[in-house]
């Protein structure tokens, strides 16, 4: 198989930038040696923000760039974002008061907001969000940002790369990349040990967290630069208040963590920031993470949360460029580039975020795409993701509209569809009219019908991909609910070996 462009790397920057290649009629291939979204990008605190803190560090092009993003990519994806606002307490003893306002002032004019509102003084003692914070907080500020469904996005750009003309190999690793005639040579190995050979002209590297070692493990190209793993956990626990509010605490070790309202019915806590040294496929969150997670958010809260309160945990590595910094928290989350054009081209991606994802890859295209001869303009800003079309991004009227169409439907699978599938939600249920014709039941709100949708348009292939990065079942339903899933799937869709 002959192709323009092999794509190392199924997170959420790979993904972009086969999205961005493919659409512009260049020929792709991306390969992914596990899942889509198995590693850092669906590890991420669920957030598509300018990075208030990253000011302190002057960071101001980054922040700007962020911030633009945040409305390009709520315009492409209203169904798996929405805006969130989040609220700040005051603690005298950690920061002033005039600088936080500097910063949101900064923040809220960094960049121009079209559906966002700006910062604002509140006073806790009043205001809804006050009321489940200890006594002392009197005053705070609020702000806005988004939360996103991290491993849907990209999930979403890799189905979009595909309609585009990718192809997109999931559970496939390259296990040999060598410079040939053509360009390059590259060994693929699938999840059944077969092996086959791709010839490409130019080669991204998007490993994330491999981006170095899948160098020095699978060709003779060197980096000059290197990642720094820095790893971050999270914790889940029970809803801790009903209002729909997030918080942003501040401590007294310079970090920062969020409180957010995550799937209805809990509380996301986090994140740490640490220096990890291990193997980033087994990376895990440890006791003493969780213990300071619990800390922190008790310094503020007037309840209090303790391990045993805990009922889902996740960690993952950011491969953030290394900069040196001594301090994990303030190694720049940009990102850079590296060429290597000494004989057929490779560009390997250091670093970077889940907001920025886009941009990065419209400024590799930059790059790769004159290599190839390939003039097309920039395309992605104003094009929405899969599912995405829904008229004035309003998907309160969206799913009130899907449901007088689909009465039959329990109200709580309805709004998951509509949220999870957005637009192309008639998709997944076909000629359907009634619950019964969804299938079997497989789990509770998961049918044959939407199991068999996510196996044949979204690379699902294990109980994994479908109750936690296609959907986030999981978390509701904790038990056996992965054994029972994986049984059924091995007797009803053995696609796996």
């Amino acid at each position: 198989m002959q192709v323009d462009l092999l794509v190392i790397g199924g997170g959420i920057n790979g993904v972009g930038v086969a999205r961005d290649a493919a659409g512009r009629g260049i020929r792709v291939l991306l390969c992914e040696k596990d899942d889509l979204a198995a590693h850092t990008s669906s590890a991420s605190t669920k957030l598509i923000h300018g990075g208030l803190r990253y000011l302190e560090h002057y960071a101001f092009r980054l922040v700007r760039k962020a911030l633009i993003e945040r409305e390009v990519l709520l315009r492409a994806a209203p169904h798996i974002t929405r805006p969130l606002r989040f609220v700040v307490p005051h603690d005298a003893s950690l920061r002033p008061m005039w600088m936080i306002r500097a910063g949101l002032f900064l923040y809220d004019h960094l960049a121009r907001r079209e559906r966002l509102p700006a910062s604002e003084s509140l006073d806790l003692r009043v205001h809804e969000a006050g009321k489940v914070l200890k006594r002392g907080y009197r005053k705070g500020f609020a702000y806005s940002d988004l939360w996103v469904e991290d491993a849907r996005l990209v999930v979403l750009n890799a189905i979009d790369a595909a309609e585009r003309g990718a192809t997109i190999l999931t559970r496939t690793r390259c296990a040999a990349l060598e410079r040939s005639e053509q360009g390059w040579r590259a060994r693929l190995v699938g999840a059944d040990g077969q092996s086959s050979e791709i010839e490409a002209k130019v080669v991204v590297n998007a490993a994330g967290p491999w981006v170095s070692s899948f160098l020095e493990r699978s060709s003779t190209v060197r980096s000059q630069h290197s990642v720094r793993l820095v790893k971050g956990s999270h914790i889940v626990v029970r809803k801790l208040y009903d209002h729909p509010f997030a918080y942003l605490f501040q401590n007294p070790d310079g970090r920062i963590i969020f409180s957010i309202p995550f799937e209805r019915d809990f509380t996301l806590i986090g994140t740490t920031d640490l220096e990890y040294h291990g193997d980033p496929q087994m990376v895990m969150i440890d006791a003493a993470e969780v213990e300071y997670l619990c800390a922190m958010a008790n310094r503020f809260l007037s309840g209090s949360i303790t391990p045993a309160d805990v009922v889902w945990t996740y960690a993952g590595v950011r491969p953030l460029v290394d900069d040196e910094s001594s301090n994990p928290s303030a190694v720049t989350r940009d990102y850079i580039f590296e060429l290597d054009r000494s004989q057929a081209p490779i560009l390997s991606v250091f670093g970077g975020k889940l907001t920025t994802f886009r941009k990065l890859a419209e400024e590799a295209l930059a790059i790769v795409a004159p290599l190839l001869g390939n003039a097309s303009a920039t395309w992605t800003s104003n094009a929405p993701l899969p599912g995405g079309d829904i008229p004035d991004g309003d998907v309160e009227g969206f799913c009130a509209d899907f449901r007088r169409r689909h009465p039959w439907l329990p109200e709580a699978l309805g709004r998951r569809l509509c949220h999870t599938y957005g637009s192309r939600v008639d998709r997944v249920l076909g000629d359907a009219h009634s619950l019964h014709e969804l299938g079997e039941e497989v789990l509770p709100g998961l049918h044959v019908r939407e199991i068999d949708y996510l196996i044949a348009h979204e690379w699902a292939r294990k109980a994994d991909d479908i109750l936690w990065r296609r959907t986030r079942l999981g978390l509701h339903l904790l038990g056996d609910a992965h054994t029972r899933l994986q049984e059924w799937l091995a007797r009803e869709r053995p696609i796996m070996k």
